[in-house]
């Protein structure tokens, strides 16, 4: 039996509370259920926005080291590997220290000052992150199971994760493992045909939109595309083949992801897709979901804490 829990962000309360409530007790500094067969999976995004980014990461990774739960990297997690690694070329961080990227970051940075042993120890932690697992009745990934592209990581990286080497090469948006790392940790956008764009929440006017790669069968942008204030701003043309291949097959394992900042009750996004990030970073519930081998998804196994 398996725990399932998406997007912490920093709020070790949140996350206290959520093994609390589903059993696990802490002996001698770890998070233990009394079932010996029973494991947390955590979907990444530990760090950024929360004030506890130190203690979410000590239990989760002393959970790991104990047996008790195995996780996967976030997109936070690899930008912050990006944003503390420099360029061995240029001297300059693999993630510019732009303003926008600094404000994101700036919990964590508070904790763990750039440049220091802690920092260096948190992202050495980070880059033992496998991007995605593939068990035998279902997967987990932080915001897109392409199976093209999963299939190129898993030939070229040991059950997911990345070298030295790779993390330099998926910070390149030049290099071809950028968009393989890209895609999977943060998840695809595709381009809207010339002379259309669309208005985001924050008022700037973007020609990418996110996709709904769970969506199978969509037959207008309105129906593949996501996080569209204004769905008229959008072409009633069908998308490309590229995009609509991009579709979860309905005959595929479950597959559990978090990123999207989902509010709300919770729904299936596909009969064998849920997502269960509701925004516990900016204020919403941390999810989680109770998997035993096998079965198909119900929404009676979520819980929100």
């Amino acid at each position: 039996m398996y725990d399932i829990i998406p997007d912490i962000h920093g709020h070790a309360d949140k996350l206290e509370k959520a093994l609390e409530q589903l059993g696990y007790r802490r002996l001698r500094g770890v998070w233990r259920h009394s079932n010996p067969k029973r494991q947390c999976l955590f979907l990444g995004d530990f760090i950024d926005r929360g004030p506890d980014n130190a203690a979410v990461i000590r239990i989760v990774r002393n959970m790991i080291d104990a047996g008790s739960a195995q996780a996967i990297m976030g997109n936070h997690e690899l930008n912050a590997i990006h944003f503390h690694t420099n360029n061995p070329e240029t001297g300059q961080p693999l993630r510019p220290w732009t303003g926008k990227n600094l404000r994101q970051h700036q919990s964590f940075i508070k904790e763990f000052p750039a440049g220091g042993s802690a920092a260096a120890k948190a992202i050495n932690w980070m880059q033992s992150l496998p991007l995605f697992l593939d068990l035998p009745h279902f997967r987990l990934v932080h915001a897109c199971w392409a199976q093209d592209k999963i299939d190129q990581l898993a030939a070229i990286t040991k059950e997911g994760v990345l070298n030295e080497r790779q993390f330099f090469q998926a910070a390149d948006p030049s290099h071809a493992l950028n968009d393989l790392v890209e895609t999977i940790a943060k998840g695809p956008e595709a381009t809207l045909p010339e002379s259309y764009f669309m208005t985001d929440k924050d008022g700037n006017n973007r020609r990418e939109v996110r996709v709904k790669w769970w969506q199978a069968g969509g037959q207008s942008w309105a129906d593949v595309a996501m996080s569209v204030p204004d769905l008229s701003q959008l072409p009633e043309s069908e998308p490309p083949e590229a995009v609509q291949a991009l579709a979860y097959p309905t005959d595929a394992k479950p597959v559990f992801f978090g990123h999207y900042w989902m509010v709300g009750t919770p729904t299936l996004q596909a009969p064998n897709a849920l997502c269960l990030d509701y925004s516990a970073g900016k204020g919403g519930p941390l999810m989680s979901y109770t998997m035993e081998d096998g079965g198909p998804l119900s929404l009676s196994r979520i819980r929100a804490h």
